[in-house]
Formats: structure tokens, sequence, C-alpha cells
């Protein structure tokens, strides 16, 4: 056995919302296995996690009982010295964003030399034949120009490839990945979860992954462990888990994932009225300056794109494809460089700040993060009563359309004087989307609105989404890189590459006979293919 805690209990500061970040915690994981812990946000996964590798802040987080043994050693015992030695060596750690990880300033190279300069005797030259024969196995192209480059030259997916290198290069017993797949896209997300199951195959070492997608866990896993509140609630199998999972909670996670394949949806509720019409949308940037030695990015290019009343259509694709870009073109946050877009008959693409602000009610737009969208200094009735109280409502009514919209989107009016930060993220959420109900708009555009979410808060958004585009017919345009979110809610999917439509139909048609390469790559790479979870 490579790592055993028992009863493991870590105390939160006064004040907390909670005693413990996480009580009585035990798991285990043997040599050669791949073990998932699962759960929502403020589960303790992280703080498990952490607390192995001795990098909590002991000033904040205390532990308070139990043991971490990791092949026999009690970790808890050691001072700050002595675990330095056990990190890298004896335990190697992938964090979920790379790029806060790396040093921005030091070559890659340089950085995973750091680890065999503190942990080895190694002479210059040993040193560089082992970095890049790691970085060869993490399958790195051109190790040798790789060594040499800064972390903003890479990929996500090459930054992650460098943790795993560094995590691997002194070969420990116990990797622990903390979410190190979340920032990454469908395919790239598929080769890092490849490499690090082949890795720990060929090495046999055994993994403690952290993790919130049980398309993931299906993936990989081994067992699972799943945690609510600080607390171990289930433990089994990988099998066991996601087909007859015990505990109420891991149900509910379970029964909210959405599943792969779109439900046959009739077409109901859209309308035949045109709302949006896009014609041959262009937006590049730079230019090639006066001597043509200048730089330019085709961010969209050539995108024609309708939308009916009542319909919601979703775009998909990886970072980089030109999917925001084009939600914000098509809602005038930024200008298109050519190409024409028309809501409810209105030609907008060219329209000037002061003739298109009375257009501004026609379409809405709710973005990923609600904290970073709403202004912590006002409350909630002043966020929500502005929009209409600008386009001539008086407070009074403004005020009664509020509250009507706040008991839709299933937030209690009584909450109207609180502020952005005393909600959670998914109330948040919801508050963004009264926010863009309450205008009454014929258009609403979801911007990755519930990638940030739980999957359980996840469920309900998507829910109120379709609740509400029943309820008042209006289009909606989602934008997603989640296969199986646009699955579950879309009528229609367009798939975005390089900032060009590539494939573009029914949700049933594109998912079930894919017709582009590029289609039918990202629908392979998606984790959890061969489970079949919920349909909303």
């Amino acid at each position: 056995m490579v790592l055993k805690i028992e009863n493991l209990t870590v105390k939160l500061p006064t004040g907390a919302d909670r005693e413990f970040a996480i009580e009585g915690v035990s798991l285990n994981v043997d040599k050669g296995e791949i073990v998932c812990v699962v759960g929502e946000s403020g589960s303790g996964k992280s703080v498990t996690a952490f607390t192995i590798m001795g990098l909590i802040p002991r000033k904040e987080l205390t532990p308070t009982a139990g043991k971490i043994l990791l092949e026999g050693e009690d970790l808890l015992s050691k001072d700050n010295n002595e675990m330095r030695k056990f990190r890298g060596s004896k335990i190697g750690m992938i964090f979920q964003e790379p790029m806060t990880a790396l040093n921005p300033v030091m070559k890659v190279g340089k950085q995973i030399e750091e680890l065999l300069t503190i942990h080895t005797k190694h002479n210059e030259q040993e040193r560089k034949k082992i970095i890049l024969e790691a970085m060869d196995a993490v399958k790195l192209p051109d190790p040798t120009k790789i060594f040499n480059t800064y972390p903003h030259q890479l990929s996500g997916g090459q930054r992650q490839r460098i943790m795993i290198a560094m995590a691997l290069v002194l070969e420990p017993n116990l990797l622990i990945a903390d979410e190190p797949t979340t920032a990454l896209d469908v395919t790239t997300q598929a080769e890092v979860l490849a490499l690090v199951k082949e890795i720990q195959r060929i090495k046999g070492m055994g993994v403690l992954f952290i993790t919130h997608d049980f398309g993931v866990v299906a993936d990989i896993a081994d067992r699972v462990v799943v945690m609510q509140n600080g607390i171990v609630v289930e433990e089994g199998s990988r099998d066991k888990i996601l087909h007859s999972p015990e505990h109420p909670y891991t149900q509910m996670l379970i029964n909210s994932v959405p599943s792969l394949d779109p439900p046959d949806r009739s077409m109901e509720n859209v309308q035949d009225t045109k709302v949006v019409q896009m014609s041959s949308v262009h937006k590049t940037y730079g230019s090639l300056g006066v001597f043509g030695n200048g730089r330019t990015v085709k961010a969209v290019q050539d995108v024609s794109l309708d939308l009916h009343g009542g319909e919601l259509v979703g775009i998909v694709g990886e970072s980089g494809s030109g999917k925001s870009t084009l939600a914000r073109c098509l809602v005038r946050l930024i200008d298109p460089t050519d190409g024409s877009i028309t809501i409810n008959g209105k030609d907008i693409s060219t329209l000037s700040r002061s003739h298109l602000r009375p257009q501004r009610n026609e379409f809405q737009i709710v973005f990923q993060d609600p904290y970073r969208s709403l202004n912590p200094r006002r409350t909630i009735e002043q966020s929500l009563i502005e929009g209409p109280m600008n386009f001539g409502m008086r407070k009074t009514e403004a005020v009664a359309k509020a509250r009507e919209v706040l008991e839709i989107v299933g937030i209690s009016p009584d909450a109207m004087g609180r502020f952005p930060h005393q909600f959670s993220g998914g109330q948040r959420q919801r508050i963004c989307i009264a926010r863009a109900v309450v205008m009454e708009p014929k258009l609403i555009v979801a911007d990755e609105a519930v990638s940030a979410l739980d999957v359980s808060v996840q469920r309900q958004v998507l829910d109120l989404f379709l609740d509400i585009r029943q309820r008042f017919g209006m289009a909606m345009l989602f934008i997603t890189h989640d296969l199986r979110v646009a699955a579950q809610v879309c009528d229609r999917v367009v798939v975005m590459q390089h900032g060009k439509v590539v494939e573009q139909g029914k949700t049933t048609d594109v998912y079930n006979n894919p017709q582009h390469p590029y289609t039918k790559e990202l629908l392979a790479a998606a984790p959890g293919r061969d489970v079949k979870f919920n349909q909303l």
C-alpha cells in the first residue's frame, strides 16, 4: 500500500461556514491503482490533497486528528524540511492550472532541473539527459527545443505535460493529480488522461486523482471516493459507484451528469419568425501595417447563422475556435470586421453606439463568471431594475417586474436587498439570468454560462434555461465547450474550428452521424463516452 489515510481531520479557522474542512477522512491508494476523489466545490477534495503534500497554510488550516501514512511513514509528524525531501522524490503533484504553477520568467527545462539539483547528485549533462527523456515520455514534440522555452510560449496541453514530466521525473511512488484536465479542451484532456494512465501502468505507481467530472472517473478510475462537506460518504469500485451508488448524494451527483445521447427533441417550441440572421460575419484582429509586415488573426471567418424564436442553438468547439468572439460580435460588444447581423429585422452590424443603444433591450448576454458580471457594490434590486429603468420603466414597475422574474429563476424576492457576495455561485448565475430576462429580449446569448458551476447546480441552471425558453419564446444562443450540455439542451448544434463553421444541423443528427472529421474527433474525445448518464 502506497498511501493510507486514517481518520484525518483538518480544522477551519473560527468564523468559517463549518468547523472542519475535512473530518474523519480515511482512504487508501495501492501500488498500480488509480483512486478518484469526487465531490462538488467545498467537499474537501483539494484540502485532502494539499494536506498530504504538506502545502496547507497551517495558520488557517490545522490538522487536529488522524494519520497520513506514505509507505508506513506518518507525514503529519514531519516538519517542513523533512517534507521537502518527500515532495518530488516520493510524492509528485500535478496542479489544476499549469500557468500559475510554473514560473513565468524561467525556462521550463530549468524548472524541471531544479528538482534534480535539489534531490539528486547528477551532473548537468546527466540532468539534461533525464529531463529530455521525461519530456519524451510525456509525448512533447521536440524536447530539445521545448527545454529552452518559457511557459507562455507553450499551449495549455503542453504546459500540463511539462507539469506531468516535472511530477514524474524523480519517479515518485505516489502521484496526486488535482483537477489536472479541468482547464483543457476535450481533445487535449483525452490525451492527458491517456498519458497519466499509460505512465501509471508503466511505472506501477499509485495515483490519487481529484476531479468533479464523472466522465473522467468513468475513463480512468479503479476505485472512487465520494466526498461531501468534508466527509467521505461513499467508496467503492468504479463500476459500483457509477452503476449502483448507494448514498443519496452520490446518486444525486450521477443523476445530474448530462448524457452524451441527445433526446429526440420535438421542435414544437420553435417559431417561424427569424430573430437572428448572421450573414458572412468576419472578425479580424491586428493589421498588416504600412509595409505589410504586421500580424492578423482571423478569429471569425465567413460565419452565417439563423435563429428562430423559441429555438436554442449551441455553438461548440475548443479554445480559439471563435465561439466567444462570434457571440460578442452578435451582441455588439465588439464590432465585426465584415458581414451583416440582423436582430428582430434590424441590421445592427454597423450601427453607431448612440443608434445601437435603443436596440440593446432586444438582446442580452449571460457571461461565464457571475461574480465578475455583477457590481459588488450594488444590491440585487439595483442591478435588476437598472436596465428596465434605462428604457423608460417607472421604478415601482421595474421593482415589481424584478420580483416576478426572481420568483421564476428560483430566488426569493425578499433577497433583493442583498449584495452579490451573499449568494452562492449558482444563485449568482440565476440572478444574472434574471437580469437578462427582465429586459424581455428577443435573444439571450449564454457564453459558457454553466461551465464554472458544480454538476448539480449546473443541472438546475440548464433546467432554468429550458423553462425560460418555453415561457417567453426567446431565441437562445448557447456557447459551450461541454458536449454533454449541448446534447441535452440544444435544438441545433453549430461546430466551430479555427473561426469557421465546419458542421451544423439538428443535435441528434450531428451527434449520431457526424460528417466532419473535427466533429468526429470532438465526440470521440468526450470522457466517459461508454457510460450512460442522465438525460434532462
